[in-house]
């Protein structure tokens, strides 16, 4: 399987709504004027490590990652360098777009544009970014406003850069009204939808997320399945949930062929972020069987 959207950081030191963000020990974050729970507490040192991240894939059978960023987390280009490095097979990391400066996309594979969190939500006043990763052959993993606030500018981008892959982020905002209109920009050649965050959005549902469930088949109807891919947003929602939890509840799912399964878990995502070869994921029997 491949995770198509999670989180790695070395220090975090982000911002929300012109606060800090940062560590308070614990897994627990200053998180503007609130305390949050960032990461399953017993991450006690605030450290959000490839290492961690790998044995969590390890043992979830979770074969590779992509690696986004967020504002809330703070740049983390220089750290995903290195960790691009040291697992090449594995990971595949994406440079944070601010609004400031054109990303530096030297040992990058793509480009994370938090949408939603732009000053100037209109992202034909953002074409530069666009143009960078069309000189550049990086992908795009873009996080949208809720529901179709951004879907007209994006679709302006996507048709004058049809070269550059597409990821929208957090199956569309599923929950809000109108996500539908994120999921239809997948039609478009070179744009798929990752699921990152959908446990977070249907968090008050719970797991086994049957509404998750039912919202992934919904998109595969608009844009075929063809066109979706697996996210977990690790490690904010393993403060609710298990990494395997974050997949299996799909995997369990009848509504979805093993067929389609293939595709969702592996294929789409292999395609879009060119993985090669893989390594084979053993089942690790835990403790508690």
């Amino acid at each position: 399987m491949i995770d198509a959207h999670l989180h790695l950081w070395e220090k975090q030191q982000g911002m929300v709504n012109g606060l800090p963000v940062y560590d308070i020990g614990g897994g627990k974050s200053q998180f503007g004027a609130v305390v949050r729970q960032m990461l399953p507490p017993y991450m006690t040192d605030g450290v959000n490590s490839a290492e961690r991240l790998i044995a969590n894939m390890d043992f979830a059978q979770v074969a590779g990652a992509v690696v986004t960023q967020e504002y809330i987390d703070g740049n983390q280009d220089d750290y995903l360098r290195r960790v691009r490095r040291q697992y090449p097979e594995r990971l595949r990391v994406s440079a944070l777009y601010e609004e400031q400066n054109l990303p530096d996309v030297a040992g990058m594979d793509g480009i994370k544009i938090c949408a939603g969190r732009l000053a100037d939500l209109d992202l034909t006043k953002h074409e530069a970014v666009f143009a960078h990763a069309a000189q550049t052959g990086c992908f795009i993993g873009i996080d949208l406003a809720d529901g179709d606030r951004q879907t007209s500018s994006l679709r302006e981008m996507i048709q004058q850069y049809p070269q550059v892959r597409m990821a929208i982020g957090h199956f569309g905002m599923v929950t809000t009204p109108n996500w539908q209109e994120q999921i239809r920009l997948a039609r478009h050649p070179n744009v798929y939808v990752e699921s990152g965050g959908i446990t977070w959005l249907f968090n008050s549902e719970f797991y086994p997320y049957p509404s998750a469930v039912r919202a992934i088949r919904e998109a595969g109807d608009i844009c075929g399945m063809d066109k979706l891919m697996w996210g977990s947003d690790y490690p904010r929602t393993m403060t609710a949930i298990t990494y395997r939890m974050s997949w299996d509840f799909a995997a369990k799912s009848q509504l979805l062929t093993d067929e389609e399964k293939q595709m969702f878990f592996h294929d789409n995502a292999h395609r879009f972020y060119r993985f090669g070869e893989l390594p084979e994921m053993p089942y690790v029997v835990h403790m508690a069987e």
